[in-house]
């Protein structure tokens, strides 16, 4: 009686097992939505405590400033 326990316990916990390998990744996704959605609506509310700023002012990139001058001599040319 003692083997037969052990063995449907040993089944019970690889069904388990593997039960477990099959809903975790929908839940960590689930908790990754759920994580998203929440900084999207804190986003749009605007907490400014929420938002990382520097007090130096930004400055274009280079490649945005390559482009501005490129469309301001396809312009100029046309």
């Amino acid at each position: 009686m003692e083997t037969t326990r052990m063995e449907a316990l040993i089944g019970m916990l690889t069904v388990l097992g593997i039960l477990v390998l099959l809903v975790l990744p929908a839940v960590i996704g689930i908790v990754r939505d759920r994580r998203i959605d929440r900084q999207l609506r804190e986003a749009e509310q605007g907490h400014p405590e929420d938002q990382k700023s520097s007090s130096k002012p930004t400055e274009p990139s280079t490649a945005t400033w390559y482009a501005d001058g490129r469309r301001s001599k396809k312009l100029v040319s046309s």
